[in-house]
């Protein structure tokens, strides 16, 4: 087979570059190890900045989260017993709209479909070569055959686990991370929002997070040991532990209902850098991870393929190379800020045990600088929406 862009990875970053490329009259073809019904039914949770929702539209795969995304205006900080507004809209002009990963990938395995794009899913045994020549291979096996790609350019979008930044030598990258000594506790409930707007919770007990996902479900996150097991937390142990750290002294308190969904994610800050080696280039995930805090996993994705897809764009359409050789240092000025972003968020938010109790009083007294000064509301503003 052969194609001029070989993606590895069916999540956001593989499937829209696939669509951005389609519309620029580029082929691909888009090698997934897991079936479509696995990512499509694959729950996680979607903050889409104003930018990531106007690369969708402009694409033609964002009517439906026009519909059914909620749109929202502001978040809310809550600590000390009390919420306090961000004005997302007043401060920057700007929005967010919720509205799951998951939802996207849907979405965008549509578009593709529709347009007769070449998708390959369940597909195993993935390996590169010739990423440092004009003409990389990609060998994998589908449908129980050996089967290989030769493509002028190979997309690494196939997440942090994935078989695409490893093929980068060590003697040319450099990997920055940082491990939390924390995760969160997911659950999805069956219940009415218990509020319009998502609300960031900081409390001695630990951070928690209360989100929705439609106007029946709500997704509700509580900070909690990472090796922990889900089956150490009863219903009624994890409705206690929101309300208590997120009630406040307004008379404001969470919807229960059924909890039909639990899981643990561990969190991380990582960057892989640079995000390219010869034809190979990494995207999404496969380069960099940011703690969910900040809600900017899937809009980093999309920023990197937007990217990619205007430098292939000027590859193929006038022969140059400028946007390929910029394309890592471009992506990883907006990753490390990102990075910065989600840092800041889970170290203002979180428990950490090793704090004394100095370092906690300097949390709340920063939060309280947030929420009376108007320029750092806003500075919290611009970096949440992606205003720059």
């Amino acid at each position: 087979m052969r194609t001029q862009v070989a993606i590895i990875g069916a999540g956001p970053a593989g499937l829209l570059l696939s669509h951005l490329l389609h519309l620029n009259g580029i082929e691909s073809v888009v090698l997934e190890s897991r079936s479509r019904a696995d990512i499509e039914a694959t729950i996680r949770a979607g903050v889409l900045e104003q930018g990531s929702m106007d690369i969708l539209n402009e694409a033609g795969v964002g009517e439906r989260m026009q519909r059914e995304g909620a749109l929202h205006h502001g978040i809310e900080l809550a600590f000390g017993g009390r919420r306090h507004r961000i004005d997302l809209t007043g401060l920057t002009g700007k929005a967010i709209t919720v509205y799951p990963q998951h939802e996207v990938i849907i979405d965008l395995v549509a578009a593709r479909i529709k347009a007769g794009g070449a998708l390959l899913f369940e597909t195993s045994k993935v390996e590169l070569s010739g990423i440092d020549g004009s003409s990389p291979r990609v060998t994998f096996e589908h449908d129980g055959q050996a089967r290989s790609i030769e493509a002028d350019f190979v997309i690494g979008a196939d997440g942090f686990h994935g078989v695409s930044r490893p093929m980068i030598p060590e003697t040319q990258r450099q990997d920055y991370q940082r491990i939390y000594p924390f995760g969160w506790f997911g659950i999805l409930v069956e219940s009415p929002p218990s509020s319009d707007e998502l609300i960031y919770a900081r409390h001695e007990r630990g951070f928690a997070l209360v989100s929705t996902r439609s106007p029946t479900v709500q997704r509700l996150y509580l900070q909690c040991d990472p090796r922990d097991s889900v089956d150490n937390w009863s219903d009624d142990r994890i409705w206690s532990e929101l309300h208590a750290r997120t009630e406040s002294d307004d008379g404001w308190k969470l919807k229960e209902g059924r909890i039909f969904q639990k899981g643990i994610i561990g969190m991380r800050s990582f960057v892989c850098a640079p995000m390219r080696s010869g034809r190979l280039f990494l995207a999404g995930d496969a380069a960099h991870i940011v703690p969910p805090t900040g809600a900017k996993g899937m809009n980093l994705a999309i920023s990197d393929v937007k990217l990619l897809a205007n430098a292939l764009d000027g590859f193929y359409r006038r022969g140059s190379e400028e946007g390929l050789d910029s394309y890592s240092s471009d992506a990883l000025k907006r990753v490390w800020r990102a990075e910065f972003f989600s840092w800041w968020m889970t170290r203002l938010l979180h428990t950490f045990e090793e704090a004394s109790p100095f370092e906690r009083q300097v949390q709340l007294a920063e939060l309280e600088n947030i929420v009376a000064s108007r320029a750092l509301s806003t500075a919290l503003a611009e970096n949440y929406v992606g205003a720059f």
